[in-house]
């Protein structure tokens, strides 16, 4: 598992395109964090996956090829899984009820 910290100008879609290098890989996103950074144009989102060395190189390729971005950090997981767990929305949800009539009726 590996945290990427990726600082990013702040124009239309430049979070979007981050997030889909990502999706375009079918990974699993265990957590994500964006802010802004010091100044009001930059920002920063952090994101802890669990990559292989083929992938890491990919998505700093990919991450390096999107124009606003302009920094891509790799760190270990163990600070992020700490702020991630102490999170109180990072509980796992409960399997939905399936006795329920409206949701009976929206599958069928």
């Amino acid at each position: 598992m590996q945290a990427f910290h990726i600082h990013y100008r702040n124009t239309q879609g430049t979070l979007m395109r981050i997030l889909t290098a990502v999706s375009r890989r079918a990974l699993d996103i265990t957590y994500l964090h964006a802010q802004a950074a010091t100044d009001d144009q930059t920002y920063k989102v952090t994101l802890l996956l669990d990559v292989n060395p083929k992938q890491t190189g990919q998505l700093r390729r990919d991450w390096y090829a999107i124009m606003d971005v302009s920094d891509v950090r790799i760190t270990s997981a163990d600070s992020i899984a700490d702020r991630a767990s102490a999170w109180p929305g990072a509980v796992g949800h409960p399997p939905s009820s399936s006795t329920d009539e409206t949701v009976r009726a929206a599958r069928a």
